[in-house]
């Protein structure tokens, strides 16, 4: 289990950055793919990274089923993320 909350930990550092990279980006060039990008980033940090945490200090295995919905916010996010920084150069 602790590798499980080390996974949270990491996904939720990485998406952390992700986000600030996103809020910089935005504030810079003002594009809304931008900002849904950071919504994306904080919604796939809480849905994922926080069903490992529950998952990791209670051992509710049913939460494992929605993880997946929390990566696909982050590789949601991550294409906006690019998809922006295409548009504004």
């Amino acid at each position: 289990m602790l590798a499980v909350f080390e996974t949270g930990v990491r996904y939720q550092m990485y998406h952390a950055f992700a986000a600030f990279a996103a809020a910089w980006a935005y504030a810079r060039w003002q594009k809304r793919a931008f900002g849904v990008a950071g919504v994306l980033f904080l919604a796939g940090s809480v849905v994922f990274s926080g069903s490992l945490y529950v998952l990791a200090l209670t051992g509710e295995r049913w939460l494992g089923a929605v993880t997946p919905l929390g990566g696909l916010a982050f590789l949601a996010g991550w294409l906006l993320l690019a998809l922006g920084a295409w548009r504004a150069r």
